[in-house]
């Protein structure tokens, strides 16, 4: 990532926090909450330490990055096949950061961390899409959204039954990993 440091400590405190407490819901639940909890951890906390400013704290190489995200998104999509809810777009950004860790190898000695990295179409494109689901996602947080029962809204969702994994606070984490992607890659 480029940009400036507060920027990357700051995403790297958002997105850790929000993937240790996705691992708290890793304890307790039906299997599928928790294998859903546990992709969710796995993004929030390679999001973190992807986003640490590599000046101040040593980074795992791009390829490590690469094959922690690959392996995120083809665990999603297995969730997804099982009918596990929201692992569409979890496979979506395991891919996205899959993306910025290659760019981030491909610019590294081209540039040498000046200028920015990435096809700027896929970068536009993954840009739009977390825009959007930000901007969808955001509002069914708030509880008139709720109260009216909208149909994609989260109190039309299956509650879970286990309280660390409510219906809002899942569609929060997942909320606050998007704003996390749309950080980064408005940085990369």
């Amino acid at each position: 990532m480029h940009g400036p440091e507060l920027v990357g400590w700051l995403l790297a405190a958002l997105c850790g926090g929000t993937g240790g407490y996705c691992l708290l819901g890793v304890r307790g639940g039906p299997s599928r909450v928790r294998q859903a909890a546990a992709v969710e951890a796995v993004m929030g906390l390679g999001m973190a330490l992807m986003a640490v400013p590599a000046a101040r704290a040593p980074h795992l190489p791009p390829a490590a990055f690469a094959v922690l995200f690959g392996a995120a998104a083809v665990w999603a999509a297995a969730l997804l096949a099982a009918g596990t809810a929201h692992q569409g777009h979890h496979v979506l950004e395991g891919l996205a950061m899959v993306y910025m860790a290659v760019a981030m190898a491909a610019d590294a000695p081209a540039h040498a961390g000046h200028g920015p990295g990435g096809v700027p179409a896929v970068t536009a494109a993954l840009l739009v899409y977390f825009a959007l689901y930000a901007l969808r996602t955001g509002p069914r947080l708030l509880p008139a959204a709720a109260d009216r029962g909208s149909p994609g809204g989260v109190a039309a969702g299956h509650g879970t039954g286990h309280p660390r994994r409510a219906p809002e606070v899942a569609a929060a984490c997942r909320l606050t990993l998007a704003l996390g992607m749309l950080a980064m890659l408005a940085t990369l």
